[in-house]
């Protein structure tokens, strides 16, 4: 019962990311994720197997308020067995895990009474402690789902920019072309905002990392790996003013892949992550189109060194959340053509 209440108080209450390895909500992600998603990837329907990839967080989130209120039903139902002297009449263990409940939700059926003060105070912490579970669950629950949704709502807001999947190459296409590159300052210190909030709180309530975007072919964190592609690409590539929001959007999205990796301790590989003719290929539809842009010789070197910081961490969240295949994000040999895409990948 004491480990439930840490873990509730942990997770919910406290507003900030707690390691603690062998937390019983850390310990349902993160075997229960990696097992749900394996089982989901076996599913042939793209549609199918993001429908089951997509139950797993509100499942979590009911499976944790089933653990706090069951364990704390056990413990206090173990305490009133041991002091079963003190009601009347007195139950067995099963009876006294039954008005435990009862107490913790409040029913007071009356078929069991305390008849002793230690009973009587015991039977107070228990509805106190129901209550106040329930009070701060509900609470959580509408933070968690606002949280989502003001995550969703950019998401689906900058896919008009980056496109669907997410792409960072397309970002700079997409305002190129259409004669928006004044926006571009304002869009990235939007993203800015953005990735900060994402960082708070995701690393705050680990739970809103699974929700996945409703959607199709979008992600967060493709979106995240778009809008740092972006500004790698305006910060070594392309050559127009646009240096100091794309430099600042990259070390807050840098930031927040490495805290994401070392919190939930994912592996990563030493690699840029684009190789040399997917870098050439791009550079030929921005030279193609028109952008300014520093010669590849000097572009190539740059590209990969910026890219390099944040490559490896981007690309192990893309496998652990199993994200929809994006341009030189995650698995890039599913990638499909999407309604929203206005480039070839």
């Amino acid at each position: 019962m004491l480990s439930s209440l840490a873990d509730l108080f942990l997770s919910v209450v406290v507003p900030r990311s707690v390691s603690a390895r062998f937390r019983p909500s850390t310990i349902f992600s993160r075997t229960g994720w990696p097992l749900w998603r394996d089982r989901s990837m076996t599913i042939a329907d793209p549609e199918k197997r993001e429908d089951t990839l997509a139950m797993f967080a509100p499942l979590l989130l009911v499976t944790l308020l089933a653990y706090w209120v069951a364990s704390q039903m056990v413990g206090y139902g173990l305490i009133f067995w041991a002091l079963r002297g003190g009601l009347r009449p007195e139950p067995g263990i099963g009876g006294a895990i039954y008005f435990a409940g009862s107490s913790m939700l409040t029913i007071g059926y009356g078929d069991i009474v305390p008849v002793h003060s230690y009973t009587r105070a015991i039977a107070l912490f228990a509805a106190g402690g129901g209550l106040a579970t329930f009070a701060i669950v509900t609470t959580f629950l509408f933070q968690t789902f606002g949280a989502f949704q003001r995550r969703e709502a950019f998401v689906v807001t900058i896919s008009e920019r980056t496109g669907a999947p997410p792409s960072g190459l397309e970002f700079v296409l997409r305002h190129y072309k259409l004669g928006l590159m004044r926006d571009l300052d304002p869009i990235l210190r939007e993203s800015q905002r953005w990735i900060a909030e994402v960082m708070e709180t995701h690393l705050a309530y680990p739970v809103l990392t699974y929700f996945r975007s409703s959607h199709d072919d979008e992600s967060w964190v493709g979106t995240v790996g778009a809008l740092l592609d972006a500004a790698t690409l305006l910060i070594t590539t392309v050559d127009l003013d646009h240096r100091g929001q794309a430099e600042i959007t990259a070390r807050i999205g840098t930031h927040l892949v490495r805290d994401f990796g070392n919190f939930f301790q994912l592996p990563a590989e030493d690699s840029a992550g684009v190789e040399y003719d997917e870098f050439t290929a791009a550079y030929a539809v921005l030279e193609g189109l028109g952008v300014p842009l520093h010669p590849v010789v000097d572009a190539w070197p740059a590209f990969a060194a910026k890219r390099a910081t944040y490559a490896m961490q981007l690309g192990a969240m893309a496998a652990w959340w199993r994200i929809p295949p994006a341009r030189w994000i995650g698995d890039r040999s599913r990638v499909r053509m999407h309604v929203n895409a206005g480039v070839s990948h």
